[in-house]
């Protein structure tokens, strides 16, 4: 369930707040005049989810060229990887 707190806890209890989002892994909702304002995430899960985001946009892109035929096929993706890291089937 979604934590809800009002502005005025990021500066009276902010302790509190970066506790909760490094002990549980989650994000703290933050109102202005009771209307949704900010959220609040730890530095660790800010990465994680930018990263979560940087695959998908790189994940789509390689479908995009995929689909206009500019992809290569995964044999040749697969020699290319085996020539330069010297690996062997």
């Amino acid at each position: 369930m979604a934590t809800i707190r009002p502005s005025s806890d990021l500066r009276n209890k902010y302790n509190e707040i970066s506790d909760f989002c490094h002990t549980y892994n989650e994000p703290v909702f933050i109102t202005k005049n009771g209307t949704g304002d900010l959220v609040v995430l730890s530095n660790t899960d800010y990465e994680r989810l930018s990263g979560k985001h940087e695959l998908y946009r790189l994940l789509e892109e390689g479908f995009t060229s995929m689909k206009e035929g500019r992809g290569r096929s995964a044999t040749e993706v697969l020699d290319s990887l085996e020539k330069e890291f010297g690996l062997r089937g």
